[in-house]
């Protein structure tokens, strides 16, 4: 399901006709003329039968003096997490219809991370791999490859990943790279906890919490290239699964919207980031 613009209800368009999801389908409120918007097609490659592409979205914002902040989202990274790739392309229109919340931003969005995982319902892709495990490690699946490829080129001022966790009942992020991250982190949880609860609990996904902050990552989840001077600002904001997914949309909006105005004001301040 994503939600339309104009009605604010969620509908389902990752169906096709014969009743099967299709990652193009899931897309298609982006493909639009006249859109703000740049999409690019970063590769293509085939499973089977079937073919797959990777999508990215370029918003450039308002000028806010200085150079421009380069911001990489990214969702439907596990392809059965899919508030993440409703909000993201949600997140465009919203652009779209209010630029300002882009001032001083390019934003790079890539909607959907993990299309034949997304058709199949799966967390994994259709190679039976985790995506969320194998960046930085050498990996062959083109998913991978492609993503490292843009990460690396594009050196993000900030990386934002949308999950969901099937084992939590609460909103929480991990805060990784920079500094300044955990200060961008907490204000944008408490704009999500608008309609949904936080997981303050001292141990969330087997790492340590505290009041829904995790300083660690997984070993090959997807983040800023292992070279890459200085860090940038890395967030992983993770939606409980079994929640309602409208809210679970909603909870992923509220996160972006404060996490990129946090950043813009922290960077305003001259924070050490």
């Amino acid at each position: 399901m994503v939600s339309t613009p104009k009605s604010g209800k969620l509908i389902d368009p990752g169906r096709s006709g014969s009743g099967r999801k299709n990652f193009r389908d899931a897309l298609a409120p982006l493909q639009k003329n006249k859109r703000p918007w740049l999409p690019a097609t970063l590769g293509n490659w085939a499973v089977g039968s079937d073919g797959y592409a990777l999508e990215q979205y370029l918003f450039v914002g308002p000028r806010s003096g200085g150079d421009y902040i380069r911001v990489g989202i990214f969702a439907g990274v596990h392809g059965d997490e899919t508030a993440g790739i409703f909000a993201a392309v949600r997140f465009l229109h919203e652009l779209a219809e209010n630029p300002e919340i882009a001032r001083g931003y390019e934003i790079y969005v890539y909607p959907l991370c993990n299309p034949s995982g997304f058709e199949d319902g799966t967390r994994h892709s259709r190679s039976g791999r985790d995506l969320n495990r194998e960046f930085w490690t050498g990996s062959r699946e083109p998913e991978v490859q492609l993503l490292e490829r843009q990460i690396r080129t594009l050196r993000f001022d900030g990386i934002i990943s949308l999950h969901a966790d099937n084992e939590s009942e609460g909103l929480y992020a991990f805060a990784l790279g920079a500094q300044v991250t955990q200060h961008v982190v907490e204000p944008a949880l408490r704009a999500a906890e608008r309609v949904l609860p936080r997981n303050c609990d001292p141990t969330i996904d087997n790492f340590t919490a505290r009041n829904g902050l995790i300083r660690k990552g997984y070993p090959g989840m997807l983040c800023a290239a292992p070279e890459a001077r200085p860090r940038p600002f890395e967030i992983v904001f993770e939606t409980p699964h079994g929640a309602d997914l409208e809210k679970q949309v909603e909870a992923n909006l509220l996160f972006l919207r404060q996490a990129l105005e946090q950043y813009l004001q922290l960077q305003a301040v001259g924070q050490d980031l």
